[in-house]
């Protein structure tokens, strides 16, 4: 039996590189913490997260990849900062199937009509 080793590499596609990152729900509670809390160092967002430092920074890391946070330094320290324009990307995608079904219910309710009135 033959098994294959799946590797995550980047996409070069904004969207799927958003949706990755924000697929894991470790990831998705820092940027709630960022976005209500503001800007935190490293340590402070571990302080959180039942897991390593080292582990934190990792998921840091594929979120700054993303685009979906900043680093910036203030004197000897790190600050992690939410990056929220990229999150327009995922609302533009939603809209877009939020659109679609809109049409579709309208073609739907368009011809319970026809029929009733029949």
């Amino acid at each position: 039996m033959l098994f294959t080793h799946m590797v995550e590499q980047e996409s070069h596609d904004p969207l799927t590189d958003l949706l990755k990152a924000a697929s894991d729900p470790t990831r998705r509670s820092i940027l709630t913490l960022l976005a209500q809390h503001g800007p935190q160092r490293v340590t402070s967002l571990a302080g959180h997260f039942d897991m390593s430092l080292n582990s934190v920074s990792k998921h840091i890391k594929v979120l700054e990849r993303a685009g979906l946070v900043a680093r910036r330094t203030e004197w000897r320290e790190h600050l992690i900062e939410v990056q929220m324009a990229p999150l327009q990307e995922i609302d533009r995608w939603f809209a877009d199937l939020r659109s679609i079904w809109a049409q579709r219910l309208e073609a739907l309710d368009h011809l319970l009509t026809q029929e009733t009135a029949k």
